[in-house]
């Protein structure tokens, strides 16, 4: 096994700042940033704070920011930069330091209770649902998500406007939107929830102009932005200004009328 030196440059501090600390570290065939992470914590920084879990790609602790993109460490080997090149580790930076690399993500959290959960079909018991292959194939792809939260790192309503937070859910959620309207089974309509509306005004889906930033960083490579926002999109879209879906609810409604 052959090794050598590289040139580290990572992010330490706290909240109440901080800046980049200079290491060379040993590095080994097969190892990735993680490994390297570690081994600075082992030798030479051993107060060095990082979050990380399963070293495997799927828990998505370990996200940070390798030469300024979003990363999952785990996943990023060190065979990919040149041995003579100096590789800097930042925290994510949308979101707040706790400590060196770790950062407080609780606003994907508060976004999360925001979405409202699946509304199961009326006088169907769990574990009687039933659907076939063909009907969830388009959402199937937004269950990988490990939610890293790179995608809500990179996005640059999110990442460059803090003003935006309050208004906008972010790429990983207006996924979960998305994945929840196209649900065969879901009953939010039935019990007036409109998912497309509340994309629109809720969770700021006017805010995404789908620059696909969210999709190059995903680990899972699933395409955010084409198979989630852009047909969540088009169907708010259609649902609020589409001439025949307007008359069809301006009908609906003068029947309900008393």
């Amino acid at each position: 096994m052959s090794s050598y030196d590289a040139r580290f440059r990572v992010w330490r501090g706290d909240t109440e700042g901080g800046g980049l600390e200079d290491f060379t570290v040993e590095v080994n065939d097969g190892e990735v940033v993680l490994d390297i992470i570690h081994r600075i914590q082992a030798t030479q920084a051993g107060d060095l704070a990082v979050r990380w879990n399963c070293k495997a790609g799927k828990c998505g602790s370990c996200s940070a920011e390798i030469n300024g993109r979003p990363r999952l460490m785990c996943m990023t080997r060190m065979s990919v930069f040149d041995r003579d090149e100096t590789i800097t580790v930042t925290p994510l930076r949308a979101f707040p330091v706790v400590r060196d690399l770790v950062t407080d993500v609780t606003f994907n959290y508060t976004k999360a209770r925001e979405v409202p959960a699946f509304v199961p079909p009326e006088g169907v018991k769990a574990g009687d649902y039933r659907m076939q292959q063909v009907d969830v194939d388009r959402s199937q792809e937004f269950r990988k998500c490990i939610e890293c939260f790179l995608c809500q790192d990179t996005c640059h309503v999110v990442r460059d406007h803090e003003e935006n937070k309050k208004a906008f859910a972010g790429p990983r959620f207006l996924m979960r939107v998305a994945e929840l309207d196209m649900h065969p089974l879901d009953a939010a309509a039935e019990s007036g929830l409109d998912r497309k509306a509340t994309a629109q005004e809720e969770h700021g889906l006017g805010y995404c102009n789908i620059t696909k930033c969210c999709t190059e960083v995903c680990p899972e490579h699933i395409k955010i932005t084409d198979n989630a926002l852009i047909p969540l999109k088009e169907r708010a879209v259609d649902r609020k200004y589409d001439p025949l879906v307007w008359l069809g609810n301006k009908i609906g409604r003068r029947r309900d009328a008393p």
